[in-house]
């Protein structure tokens, strides 16, 4: 019986319409070829510790544990970051645009959204082999924090729930940015989708109480 459980959701626009700052052709083999990858890997894998259950064999756990959590957190990953993504958008996060709260955030946890924007740059350009930028909401003081995830799953706080992801994987990019990773990385803030990350941002702090172990 297969244990399937993870799916490859839908893009919500057309492989072109980030365009030009991600041309449709990487979007589609992006989608259509990694992220339809991690889903396979992660189900395969699902499927693999059923049988190593079944037989009572656990010679080959730690790799089957590994690869879960990395087929899994880029699953994960990459549904939030096309959901991140829109054609219109850009900019910053404002008041007059429903997003106040989270830029209220952003300054409080930063100093400044300038500061913010400099640091998640940084922090994707810099990254390591491969890897992500990301924003996340940490329950435990309310606050943000930007974090470097190695690959899709090294490097992160417990309990930090991720709401924007930049992707700098070359797969993200090279077709278009050769090897400019800091340019593909400045031209992401122009399709940021401000009211998905806000939406985020407001679901992590209202479940953070429901995260957390401690009281």
């Amino acid at each position: 019986m297969s244990t399937a459980t993870y799916t490859l959701p839908e893009l919500p626009y057309d492989y072109s319409a980030l365009e030009p700052v991600i041309s449709g052709e990487i979007i589609e083999l992006h989608h259509d070829k990694h992220h339809a990858g991690y889903v396979k890997g992660a189900n395969d894998t699902l499927e693999q510790l059923a049988e190593a259950r079944d037989k009572d064999q656990w010679a080959t756990i730690n790799g089957l544990e590994k690869n879960l959590a990395f087929h899994l957190s880029g699953h994960i990953l990459h549904t939030i970051y096309w959901q991140n993504m829109t054609g219109d958008g850009g900019g910053e996060p404002l008041e007059k645009d429903g997003t106040g709260q989270l830029a209220d955030a952003i300054a409080e946890s930063f100093g400044s959204f300038a500061k913010f924007k400099a640091q998640l740059s940084k922090a994707a350009a810099t990254t390591q082999g491969s890897g992500w930028g990301v924003l996340a909401y940490e329950p435990v003081t309310g606050r943000l924090i930007v974090e470097q995830v190695y690959d899709h799953q090294g490097n992160v706080g417990q309990g930090s729930v991720p709401i924007l992801v930049f992707d700098a994987w070359e797969h993200a990019f090279y077709l278009q940015y050769r090897n400019q990773k800091v340019d593909f990385v400045e031209a992401m803030w122009r399709v940021v989708n401000w009211q998905d990350v806000a939406a985020r941002y407001t679901a992590a702090k209202e479940r953070a109480n429901n995260l957390l172990l401690a009281p």
